[in-house]
């Protein structure tokens, strides 16, 4: 236990490394090997990471954290045309509800594209966290092998939604995509998708690593996308994110919200604002 969870962590490590410098493979990935499993065995890793991933949920209830989210558009030669910038502390109101309480929010400078509603709510869902235990039952498993990254062996799925969700009826956002679950703790310790649906949004594939916190629980250390959104207009805007989660601390801390004090209601999340063609929604 002690070994898997030290691995972990320097596989998050690793990511970051690549991710912020020139160097080369650090993590040391082999490619998915074929293996035969039951169907029985399948439901029983199925049935493990559901338990394991409720636990996970509950204890992060008794966490705060901060978010720190780049959006970024990238146009010829790489150079950036536009940026995105929320960091948040999430923390709890003195009712013991989730908040965020944003600390940095600088007038978004995008111009292709506009965040929306949808999009922060993946930020807090289903882009680092997957699958919620609660769906479970909405979803198609389909084992594709095990992989050993470093020194964890993992169960690897596909999954996707066993119907999308009508976006004109529904406001409910479903996972699209692949896990990795470490064949031990039966925890998910990497994912890559999306959400859906996306009616006439789009949003970008996303990579999502997490790391072990208190020796207990693997939470969400880092976010990644480097993907090019497609609209049914033809248009093609080639999108970056970046969204590290950090400093999880045990305990919840009580934030006061007054009508004239320091909390303000950002003016994105009151109504999520449009392209400049309205015949194009607002994409991720």
């Amino acid at each position: 236990m002690v070994i898997m969870m030290k691995t972990l962590h320097k596989l998050v490590v690793a990511i970051l490394f690549l991710l912020f410098s020139s160097a080369g493979a650090f993590a040391q990935v082999s490619p998915i090997q074929p293996v035969s499993v039951s169907r029985s065995q399948i439901d029983t890793v199925i049935k493990e990471l559901t338990k394991k991933e409720d636990e996970f949920r509950v204890a992060l209830g008794n966490y705060v954290f901060d978010r720190s989210a780049t959006i970024q558009t990238i146009g010829l030669g790489g150079l950036i045309t536009g940026t995105y910038r929320r960091d948040s502390a999430m923390t709890f109101t003195e009712s013991g509800e989730r908040f965020e309480k944003i600390e940095y929010h600088p007038v978004s400078t995008l111009r292709e594209i506009t965040v929306t509603a949808e999009d922060l709510e993946d930020l807090g869902g289903v882009n680092p966290f997957a699958i919620n235990p609660a769906d479970v039952a909405l979803y198609n498993f389909n084992f594709i092998g095990k992989q050993r990254i470093d020194e964890l062996n993992l169960f690897v799925f596909d999954v996707t939604p066993k119907v999308i969700p009508n976006p004109k009826k529904s406001k409910k956002r479903l996972f699209t995509g692949r896990i990795w679950v470490d064949d031990e703790d039966m925890m998910i310790v990497k994912s890559k998708g999306k959400g859906v649906p996306e009616g006439d949004q789009r949003f970008p594939v996303v990579e999502t690593w997490r790391e072990n916190i208190d020796g207990k629980y693997w939470f969400p250390a880092y976010t990644s996308s480097d993907d090019d959104l497609v609209f049914k207009s033809g248009q093609v805007v080639k999108l970056r994110m970046r969204v590290r989660y950090k400093n999880y601390k045990q305990g919840r801390t009580e934030v006061i919200i007054l009508d004239d004090d320091v909390t303000v209601v950002d003016e994105d999340e009151k109504a999520p604002p449009k392209l400049k063609d309205d015949k194009t929604r607002p994409p991720s």
